[in-house]
């Protein structure tokens, strides 16, 4: 071939690439929720209006729901998005992946500010903020008739009133996500901790203690009332009076329930020591996050975006488009937000719950069984308190056997 002919084809080439590299450097992939694309790329308009020195990127908006991100994320850094939506309990992975850049010192105080505590703290690995907050509202809370159930606030009254009503009262205590409820409530501890490769370096459980001990006799209590049904699920209830279930179910929950529908965080129990706690259990919130970048500039861009994007007004708007609950303590503040009976009971719910962090995949099918051995009345309130705790020792003892 001829010599100027090849090195016309390598310049080429080289210019070709140049361009693809300015390609990219000028393109930021965002991804989010199928549901929020075209409000996403309504309020990037918006961005861009507002702020016409990062107007010249091209914004990319794609359909990757939180529930994918952060295992794409994972998979591919670099090809994955420069924005992204996930779930809380992705952050540790994410982190330790170098898929996500630290919040910007010049936002770090109004994220902090700004929005709920359980907020923030699922955003935090460590003392470092990782993630924008957007939403406050994965978590469960109680749905009631207020013809039936005259007290919400105690789990007590509730069965009571269920009973004498011969209503249902719905839970799903053979649920992992549920059962923390009473475990958390009484201050029995089951969390895991992660190394850089995401593996399960440390479990810190206690479940095989007195609180563990309580929660679980309370668990026995609510399956021997003739008003309990196993159960989280609103469309699949029947002659329910109260359930515990989240904003999911609102319309169902509405429907079933008609003018007396009514909304509440979860009771208190007493448990067999005389003593009251409030119901706990996991809280779940999405995150915006940002990808490292070689380029400042458009690391710039993106911590503006981000920083936009979470901010008060537009998940005041992203509520009023989609009905994601706002984690902006502001936005909760709304006559909008305010007036939705299931994010306002969820807002005051998730004050008492812990941010769902990573969990192995063994770890539910074990609550499972340890659900269902109440249910299937293996274990009753004729149990001695000896084969509860031996019952205990032995989930504890699995849980931590799958570290390492």
């Amino acid at each position: 071939m001829n010599k100027k002919l090849v090195t016309m084809l390598a310049a080429g080439a080289a210019v070709s690439m140049l361009f693809s590299v300015n390609a990219l450097a000028d393109e930021i992939k965002v991804w989010v929720a199928d549901n929020v694309v075209d409000f996403t790329n309504e309020q990037i308009d918006a961005f861009k209006e507002a702020n016409p020195d990062f107007a010249d990127f091209d914004y990319v908006v794609e359909a990757v729901g939180e529930g994918d991100a952060a295992g794409n994320m994972i998979t591919d850094v670099e090809a994955g998005a420069d924005i992204y939506c996930f779930a809380q309990d992705q952050i540790a992975r994410l982190v330790a992946a170098g898929a996500l850049e630290e919040v910007a010192p010049d936002n770090v105080e109004a994220v902090e500010n700004d929005n709920d505590a359980g907020a923030v703290g699922a955003a935090t690995v460590g003392d470092i903020l990782y993630a924008y907050p957007i939403t406050s509202d994965n978590g469960y809370f109680l749905y009631y008739d207020k013809s039936v159930v005259t007290d919400p606030t105690s789990l007590e009254a509730i069965i009571a009133d269920c009973e004498a009503a011969g209503k249902n009262f719905y839970m799903e205590i053979n649920s992992g996500w549920y059962q923390t409820a009473f475990f958390f409530a009484t201050g029995a501890e089951l969390s895991y901790e992660t190394d850089d490769t995401g593996a399960f370096t440390a479990c810190n459980a206690s479940y095989a203690s007195e609180e563990g001990l309580l929660a679980l006799k309370k668990m026995i209590e609510l399956k021997a009332s003739s008003s309990f049904q196993n159960g989280s699920a609103v469309g699949e209830a029947t002659n329910c009076a109260a359930i515990v279930d989240g904003t999911w179910d609102a319309e169902a929950a509405k429907d079933l329930m008609g003018d007396n529908y009514a909304c509440a965080k979860l009771p208190t129990f007493t448990a067999a020591n005389g003593e009251t706690y409030q119901m706990s259990g996991f809280g779940g919130f999405k995150l915006l996050g940002v990808k490292p970048q070689e380029d400042e500039a458009k690391l710039e861009a993106c911590d503006a975006l981000a920083s936009f994007l979470s901010s008060g007004d537009v998940q005041l708007a992203r509520f009023e488009a989609v009905g994601w609950g706002p984690s902006n303590l502001e936005a909760q503040q709304s006559d909008a937000v305010k007036a939705d009976e299931a994010l306002s009971a969820l807002a005051e719910q998730l004050v008492y719950t812990i941010p769902q962090g990573q969990y192995p995949g063994d770890y539910w099918s074990l609550s499972t069984s340890l659900g269902d051995s109440i249910i299937s009345k293996e274990l009753t309130p004729d149990t001695s308190d000896d084969d509860l705790m031996a019952a205990l020792q032995k989930f504890q003892d699995t849980c931590e056997g799958y570290v390492g």
